[in-house]
């Protein structure tokens, strides 16, 4: 098979790049959730393989349902399938890191523009092998667990003292539905502390498989768009100046925002009782905390409600505000009446989109309207002729072009935040590793908010930012070649390092 141009796909490259990026991002994932389970405990009642193969399905997208004797526990269907609900983003975030940074790694050696077909037949055997890894996870990704009642109440305690141990405890996780029944719950409560419950939990591979297949060209996808030295097709070359710039600005301060959440999760793990379940849980959960964290800190609400022993699980003071019996608005001006440091959240949140926006402006190139610091050579007679596709020789010109793509790609990312961050769970019973009853965490964005909020952000960041770039001397220093290729194939010659169909090192055209 050809190429456009009649250039050969290089099957062998390309298959081999593939093996290597699938296979280091599952190893990743898997190690991540299994330490991570680990760490919090989770393999204490059950085998620790398969509860990280069912948790590396739930990253990339598959469903996992639990079965088994759950009705002791007061369960029934819909109830016990929401336990596992819930996607552990830290597996996730370092999957997508490395498969997309090894993906776009095997087309830089394409040069500056690479073929429909080969980029095509690459992602597609990045595809094909992702699938057949994950279907082989949903065949590992199966197992029981026994569930004993007596963990719910403290250990070395006999029958009758651990039915009143769980009694007594019952008005803080449940209110006043102890005091129904008139003694009828506490003839309940020592069924329920004598019972041992054999729960299995099973991948179910075809919607796991979509998922999956959807997660991995999501993926491909977004680190076409976010890596700014790799080809692309013929057609392509606008997206190396106008969108890479932008989303490439953005992925970056949302992964820095990732990292600043695990260096607080282990300074918070150094002094703690239980510094294992405080590393486990920031190695599952911090880029879910941060990502909700963000948007909420640009003002867009969340809603919500926690009951039972998941309410602990929260963050102080969310923990509070949603313990109410109904659906609560999240906002960072409720959460400040209960503890003013929330308004930190804004500031970092704001400085997060100001970052993006410094970012956005140095990679965006700006030819001979580029400004030139004190001190340094004027552009060359060449350089001041050549049309600029950004900004003209006005520094507002460039300001507005910067706030534009910022802004539209911040006002799709939000949303995107929304929906990948929501929870949805009644964790009555859970297989992977947290036991309880009567608990509940619902939490959802306003995501048409998040697009209204995120075009606007985006637009003031964008100017804001590409107006210090300039004022500094910074706008366009950081663009790399690519970008700057098409305004030179405008006036300049064809050939190496300018538009045509070779790179900068000489490399195979399309």
């Amino acid at each position: 098979m050809s190429a456009s141009g009649g250039v050969r796909v290089p099957w062998g490259p390309a298959l081999l790049a593939a093996i290597a990026s699938v296979s280091w991002a599952f190893l990743a994932m898997v190690g991540i959730a299994a330490l991570g389970l680990h760490l919090i405990g989770a393999d204490g009642a059950g085998a620790l393989g398969p509860m990280a193969a069912a948790a590396t399905v739930l990253a990339v997208g598959g469903s996992v349902t639990p079965s088994g004797d759950v009705g002791v526990f007061g369960l029934e269907g819909a109830q016990a399938r929401a336990a596992i609900d819930i996607a552990p983003l830290g597996v996730s975030l370092v999957g997508a890191l490395l498969l997309g940074w090894l993906f776009v790694r095997s087309l830089r050696g394409a040069g500056a523009v690479i073929g429909r077909a080969e980029l095509a037949a690459r992602a597609g055997l990045v595809a094909l092998l992702f699938l057949l890894l994950l279907a082989g996870l949903t065949w590992v990704g199966n197992d029981t667990v026994t569930i004993d009642g007596a963990t719910l109440v403290r250990r070395g305690l006999g029958t009758e003292q651990a039915e009143h141990d769980l009694l007594s405890r019952l008005p803080e996780q449940l209110g006043d539905i102890a005091d129904i029944g008139g003694g009828l719950l506490p003839d309940r409560l020592s069924d329920l502390v004598g019972a041992k419950a054999s729960v299995g939990f099973t991948v179910a591979p075809g919607r796991s498989l979509l998922g999956g297949l959807v997660w991995v060209v999501a993926v491909l996808l977004l680190a076409l768009l976010a890596s700014r030295r790799t080809p692309l097709p013929p057609g392509g070359q606008a997206l190396h100046r106008t969108v890479r710039p932008a989303v490439s600005a953005l992925c970056g301060v949302l992964v820095l925002a990732v990292g600043a959440g695990l260096v607080a999760g282990v300074y918070a793990a150094i002094g703690d009782d239980h510094p294992g379940l405080v590393l486990g849980s920031a190695l599952l959960g911090t880029v879910n905390g941060v990502w909700i964290g963000v948007p909420l800190g640009l003002f867009v609400p969340w809603y919500g409600r926690a009951s039972g022993a998941l309410r602990h699980v929260l963050p102080d003071p969310v923990d509070d505000l949603l313990a109410g019996p109904g659906g609560e608005r999240l906002t960072v001006g409720r959460l400040a009446e209960l503890d003013g440091r929330v308004w930190l959240l804004v500031v970092a949140s704001v400085l997060l989109m100001l970052a993006a926006g410094v970012l956005t402006a140095a990679r965006t190139p700006v030819a001979g309207s580029r400004p030139s610091p004190a001190g340094n050579s004027r552009p060359s007679p060449a350089e001041d002729s050549r049309p600029s596709p950004v900004a003209g020789s006005r520094p507002f010109a460039f300001a507005g072009w910067c706030a534009l793509r910022l802004g539209v790609v911040t006002a799709l990312a939000l949303p995107l935040l929304v929906g990948l961050t929501q929870v949805s769970a009644g964790a009555s019973l859970s297989v992977l590793g947290f036991d309880a009853f009567g608990a509940g965490i619902e939490l959802y964005g306003n995501a048409a908010l998040a697009l209204a909020l995120g075009a606007g952000w985006g637009a003031v960041a964008g100017a804001a930012g590409a107006l210090a770039a300039w004022a500094t001397g910074a706008a366009g220093r950081r663009a790399v070649a690519l970008a700057r290729q098409p305004e030179e194939g405008e006036g300049g010659p064809r050939g190496p390092g300018g538009g045509g169909p070779r790179g900068p090192s000489g490399g195979r055209g399309a």
